[in-house]
């Protein structure tokens, strides 16, 4: 029998006689005497014909059972649908996205012992479902239910696998598309799903809603909407059939907002206005020395040094914050910590000492060109369509380290499009559009790289063969040409190298994904979350905080010829990025608006440079020169000769997501800022601050303010200085109680007072 073939009254009886004579593959309740048999299998065929005859509409499979099964959780990734093997020997396809393979599981496999078309409550697929019999996913389909009786109804008009000519379904619609919501309201939402006959139905019961901000709203399984007491935006994501659809939502604090700070810029004018809308008023503007430590450490990768900050500080120039920025991008310290960013984002890594030649050369090619502020557009061009030798054309370390092309283009899909499309590999992606034949139509753009080997060890030279770019769909077998998502690329002539039509692609500035990417990864860099969130998960059903910002910054990345330092320079000098991170009384919860900055652990190569500015130290790195700071390291390699490095989440490079940087506090982390070997060490460095200090004639108070400096970029407030002075006039003692005198004892105060600045959250976060 096919798919979408009607069960005859033969087939029923000859399926019925086969499982009941099995009593290893049936259940207890399928076990009955000859009359019971022939008794059950009369009343069956008698109600199938019944059922055939009168039933007006027959139920349809794809349109009616499988949202069923997904709204229960039946196909889910937990379930029957896990890791593509299913549980219990029963399976199904990923949320519904192949329901012949569902119907040939359902009907046939087994001996068909998960259906009873004679006697539909006691099927197995409906017992077990509604937990009549033991159910490892408990009660899934109650007896009372409409989808338990949908299902029950097709078992008994025959099991319809679906007409060739049944209306398909094209859309689905939320009622409301947008709402604001006072806090803690609730709100009913209305599904209807459209079809190919211009038909429509009513589809809210069964379709499936999720939250992107659970803190900040919950939904029942019917469609209601409970927001919580959290001011801001949340999406509702509707899901159904294989088709996804939003509803925005807006939670308004309701709190005057009448007094803003300046405006500088098109960024603070879209901020200003959402949080006027949500009634969130923003915070005041930092001064002088919190922006000079605050945007150093952004831009620069590091603390301001001592002459920096008392230059700043006396300027009088009304522009010093702009000149500031200006002559941080023109650094060689914006060109090593942004290379350090996305040369772990490209998986620089080195796995051998045959290595440490690309490992070199490809940072090298990262940071020139940062440095030259080379169009973000051509860095992508010349990193995709790379070929040649890694010492001639160093981007093509690049391939070095990715070789297989479904990495090539997950990787790329995800880093430049801002795009997962790895779900897309096996099955239909759940939460967007994308299909198994946009995965490997994508794949394709790859397929025709050729490799070499050369005269160094773990070295090829990379090519383009000649040849059609395609690639087989692993599971219907179909040879695809390259197509770019959601657009058609024309034939690519055997000569042409594939590539250069992909980045072609990305970078036409009518492009969906490749500049919008970029901006909201660097404003998650400024502002410690993106305005779509997480950075790389762009999608319909993941919408942006404020999509006005986000259409806005991406029209000015792009009017702007992709060029990185403007869009630096921009998000740097609005009046947003110049907030206090101090919350006021009424923006304290807020945090995907920017009413505020959220302060944010240093980075692990940041903080370790800055102890080393602070102490006077130095950390010295294999194969490179004395003095080499920690964001200038070129792989993860000395993540394994570096204990700090390791403890503070410096990422290795397996994955192009930001998520393996670690960022988060930790008890090891306070552990070793606090008694660690290599912090006593650079404490006690000759010639280090301490050192210094022990042997300078200038007054105590002096030496202190240089300290606040040096670390805070600030002066010492009255309670801090005396507290300071204080215990710098205590007597010190050793531990068998001897005083100790002279500046020896000097020393080890200034080695204690720079340990306790260094242990303040006010140095260990920007803020």
């Amino acid at each position: 029998m096919e798919y979408g073939e009607w069960i005859s009254p033969r087939h029923v009886r000859k399926s019925f006689i086969e499982r009941t004579s099995d009593s290893a593959q049936t259940d207890s309740m399928h076990c009955f005497t000859r009359n019971q048999m022939m008794g059950r299998l009369l009343l069956g065929l008698a109600l199938v014909c019944v059922s055939w005859v009168s039933a007006a509409k027959p139920v349809s499979f794809v349109n009616d059972v499988v949202p069923i099964l997904t709204k229960a959780g039946c196909n889910a990734g937990e379930c029957h649908a896990k890791a593509g093997m299913g549980q219990n020997g029963f399976q199904l396809s990923l949320l519904g996205f192949e329901p012949q393979e569902d119907y040939e599981h359902l009907v046939k496999e087994a001996r068909s012992r998960r259906i009873l078309p004679t006697a539909p409550d006691h099927s197995l697929l409906l017992m077990k479902a509604s937990a009549s019999v033991p159910h490892g996913g408990g009660n899934k389909l109650p007896k009372d239910s409409e989808g338990y009786r949908i299902i029950r109804d097709w078992i008994s008009q025959g099991l319809p696998g679906g007409a060739k000519d049944e209306p398909q379904i094209q859309s689905i619609d939320v009622t409301p598309a947008r709402e604001t919501l006072k806090k803690g309201a609730k709100r009913q939402l209305k599904v209807i799903a459209r079809y190919s006959d211009n038909s429509s139905r009513d589809v809210t019961q069964l379709a499936l809603y999720e939250p992107n901000d659970r803190a900040m709203a919950e939904v029942t399984g019917k469609g209601l909407v409970h927001v919580s007491d959290l001011p801001g935006k949340v999406a509702i994501m509707v899901r159904y059939a294989g088709l996804a659809s939003v509803c925005n939502v807006s939670v308004p604090l309701g709190a005057p907002v009448e007094k803003l700070p300046p405006q500088s810029n098109f960024i603070d004018e879209l901020v200003f206005a959402n949080l006027k809308l949500l009634g969130i008023p923003p915070s005041e503007v930092i001064d002088d020395t919190a922006f000079l430590r605050r945007v150093t450490l952004d831009i620069g990768g590091r603390m301001p040094t001592l002459k920096e900050t008392e230059a700043f500080l006396a300027d009088e120039n009304p522009k010093k914050r702009e000149v500031l920025i200006d002559a941080l991008l023109q650094s060689p310290d914006y060109a090593d910590y942004f290379a350090n960013k996305w040369t772990s984002l490209l998986k620089n890594r080195r796995d051998s000492t045959a290595d440490i030649t690309a490992n070199f050369a490809f940072f090298s090619w990262v940071r020139d060109g940062l440095l030259a502020n080379k169009a973000y557009d051509q860095m992508v061009r010349e990193l995709l369509a790379a070929t040649g030798t890694i010492l001639g054309n160093p981007p093509v370390a690049w391939y070095k380290r990715v070789k297989d092309p479904k990495t090539q283009i997950e990787d790329v899909a995800q880093l430049f499009l801002g795009v997962r499309m790895q779900c897309a590999q096996c099955h239909h992606h759940p939460f967007e559009r994308w299909s198994q034949d946009d995965y490997y139509s994508l794949t394709a753009f790859f397929s025709q790289i050729g490799r070499k080997p050369t005269g160094i060890q773990g070295e090829d030279m990379i090519y383009h063969k000649r040849g059609i770019a395609q690639a087989k769909n692993a599971k219907s077998g179909v040879s695809l040409r390259p197509a770019a998502l959601g657009t058609k690329i024309a034939d690519i002539p055997p000569d042409d190298d594939p590539r250069l039509q992909l980045a072609s692609w990305m970078s036409d500035p009518k492009n969906p994904f490749f500049a919008k990417a970029l901006v909201n990864r660097y404003w998650k860099h400024f502002f410690k979350r993106g305005l779509i969130e997480p950075e790389d998960d762009i999608r319909d059903t993941n919408p942006p905080t404020n999509p006005e910002l986000l259409t806005a910054l991406e029209k000015y990345f792009v009017d702007k010829k992709f060029d990185l330092k403007a869009l630096v320079r921009i998000i740097a000098n609005s009046t947003t990025y110049q907030l206090s991170s101090k919350p006021n009384k009424h923006n304290l919860g807020d945090w995907q608006n920017f009413s505020r900055f959220q302060p944010r652990r240093l980075q692990a190569e940041v903080l370790l440079d800055s102890i080393d500015q602070l102490t006077g130290a130095t950390t010295s790195f294999a194969d490179l020169p004395a003095g080499t700071r920690a964001v200038a390291l070129p792989d993860n390699s000395y993540n394994k000769s570096s204990a700090f490095l390791r403890v503070f989440g410096r990422p290795d490079g397996t994955s192009v997501c930001e998520c393996e940087r670690v960022e988060s506090s930790s008890l090891s982390q306070s552990l070793h800022l606090m008694n660690g070997s290599d912090i006593k060490t650079k404490l006690k460095t000759s010639n280090g601050r301490a050192h210094k200090f022990s042997t300078d004639k200038r007054e105590n108070k002096a030496k202190i303010q240089e300290l606040y400096l040096a670390a805070f970029s600030r002066t010492p407030a009255e309670n801090e200085l005396h507290i300071a002075l204080d215990y710098l006039e205590e007597p010190l003692s050793d531990a068998k109680g001897n005083l100790i005198k002279g500046p020896s004892a000097e020393r080890q105060k200034f080695e204690d007072l720079i340990w306790a600045l260094m242990n303040t959250k006010e140095f260990l976060f920007n803020h």
